[in-house]
This record gives structure tokens, C-alpha cells and sequence, in this order.
């Protein structure tokens, strides 16, 4: 699971056979939610973060977006 950055406590990930569309996994304190980056930053699910929570990530992915997509890029399409 290549996790991209840990920030505030919440780790940013990708599963290692992850999917399209691109979206990025956030686990803090053993719980985890989802976010795609397309067509904007969007909650996928939520299994138990606060409020708070999921919007200081949503805002973090927004202001890491272009590296989660260079990132996405690199793993699942190498050249």
C-alpha cells in the first residue's frame, strides 16, 4: 500500500491493485475514507472519521492534488 504523505495523523494512500478513477484512501486511528480526484475532490465514503476530519483532507488532497496525480501516475502506469 504505497502511502503517499502523513499528515495531521491521517495517512494518504493508494492500494497496490488499486482502480480507476483516480482517488486516494485516508486512514487515521484505524478508520478509512475514500476520495476520487475526478471530476473534482469528492467523498466516497466515510467509515467513521469526524466531520473535521474529512474536510481538513479533502483539503489537503486539494492542495496536493498535482503530486497524488503524478504519484498515481508512477505507480499504476510506469513507463
Amino acid at each position: 500500500m504505497p502511502t503517499l504523505f502523513i499528515l495531521f495523523g491521517m495517512r494518504f494512500c493508494f492500494y497496490t491493485e488499486d482502480h480507476e478513477p483516480i482517488h486516494v484512501h485516508v486512514i487515521a486511528h484505524g478508520i478509512e475514507a475514500k476520495f476520487n480526484l475526478d471530476p473534482e475532490v469528492t467523498l466516497v465514503y466515510n467509515k467513521g472519521l469526524t466531520s473535521r476530519e474529512v474536510r481538513l483532507a479533502k483539503e489537503l488532497i486539494e492542495d496536493n492534488e498535482e503530486i497524488i496525480r503524478e504519484r498515481w501516475k508512477a505507480i499504476f502506469y510506469p513507463e
